[in-house]
């Protein structure tokens, strides 16, 4: 990854994991919360039992002027205590505030009933009781187990949902990177035989047509880059169609090759029958240039395209490199190339595709390797 979709994927990433985090800890709090409040009722009711179960034994064995045993419970002291509040039967851990009848004190709860009070001289029964805390401690390691486990789950789904999310970018910026590198290769090309036609030419101090048709040449290759670049950048504004003699534009637009065709000495055969179309002037130069180049672009030396036109239809054939089948779904997507046989951005037939979507055209492709390439163009719209 580039810094800028490292910069992005960290962003999310962050993003992601605060968010999740602040969740999941208000998620556990109250939780918590919730659970010790609920495990501090059941405590209360837990030793509000024993007393009472107590208390309700002792006022029995009174009445039945029986003695009483004090039985023990689990988790739990319990001891009687007469007026003088000395232990009668039990024990008890922690000092008895005898103001207050249920309280908490040093992490354990006490309780003080006066229930039996007045029987076999039993004025208070006691019962204390730690495991309330006890509970809460497991219920706070759980809690914070299950935060842990939940949180690193939380990580390993945002690092994959950040990589799945921003793979669409980093394609994008892969391409773009790809673009720009090819355009770059594309600009040199043209650039370079400028500069030293140029200087051949001054050099000289006189004309040279050879020299001459190479810096037309090369012009004409910066040109239609600047062309295509600018028809992907800037065709938001839509250029009124109009009715147009297309017969014309592709004669113009051979012309405008021809010194491309002889340098690489290609057979150009034109048979063009008169073409009206209700189309925008610069969309028709767009198609017809973008298609013939191509052709020369991935024709060799000493080979023959032809150009056939009627009202119907618009087609091209050529006897180049060809396209393999299984690339054939793949040439109108923007920055895909075939082939690396001759440079180009991967943004011609792209423009082709979006121009006979438009006019509701259609465009087919009939290709073999190393055989060539007949490209048709229907002008019945569906």
């Amino acid at each position: 990854m580039n810094k800028i979709t490292k910069k992005s994927f960290y962003s999310f990433l962050s993003l992601y994991l605060i968010s999740s985090f602040i969740f999941l800890a208000l998620a556990a709090y109250w939780f918590f919360t919730s659970q010790v409040s609920m495990e501090m009722n059941n405590n209360f009711y837990r030793m509000t039992q024993i007393a009472d179960k107590v208390s309700s034994n002792i006022i029995q064995a009174h009445m039945m002027n029986k003695s009483y045993t004090l039985e023990s419970f689990p988790h739990a002291k319990v001891a009687i205590l007469d007026d003088k509040k000395h232990i009668m039967q039990g024990d008890y851990t922690k000092q008895i505030d005898f103001s207050k009848d249920f309280y908490m004190s040093d992490e354990s709860f006490t309780l003080v009933s006066t229930r039996a009070n007045g029987h076999l001289n039993v004025a208070y029964v006691i019962v204390q009781s730690n495991q309330c805390n006890k509970n809460v401690m497991a219920l706070k390691n759980r809690v914070a187990y299950t935060v842990i486990f939940t949180a690193l789950f939380i990580i390993v789904i945002a690092v994959f949902l950040s990589y799945m999310f921003l793979k669409p970018i980093k394609e994008k910026m892969e391409e773009i990177e790809q673009f720009v590198k090819d355009t770059t290769h594309e600009l040199n090309t043209p650039i370079t035989a400028l500069m030293m036609s140029t200087s051949r030419l001054k050099s000289k101090k006189e004309y040279d047509e050879k020299i001459t048709q190479n810096i037309s040449i090369s012009t004409k290759q910066l040109y239609e880059i600047y062309s295509s670049l600018s028809f992907l950048s800037f065709d938001n504004q839509k250029e009124q169609a109009e009715l147009l003699h297309f017969d014309r534009t592709v004669a113009t637009s051979v012309a405008y090759f021809s010194e491309l065709l002889e340098r690489k000495k290609i057979n150009i055969e034109v048979n063009l029958e008169p073409c009206e179309l209700d189309i925008a002037p610069t969309k028709a130069k767009m198609l017809i240039n973008n298609l013939l180049s191509n052709s020369i672009k991935y024709s060799k030396p000493n080979t023959k395209i032809t150009l056939t036109l009627t009202q119907k239809h618009f087609s091209i054939k050529d006897e180049g490199i060809g396209i393999a089948k299984d690339k054939l779904d793949e040439i109108f997507i923007r920055f895909v190339r075939a082939n690396s046989y001759a440079g180009g951005f991967g943004v011609g037939l792209h423009i082709v595709q979006n121009i006979v979507s438009e006019y509701n055209y259609t465009i087919d492709i009939d290709s073999q390797e190393d055989v060539g390439t007949i490209v048709t163009l229907n002008f019945e719209q569906l």
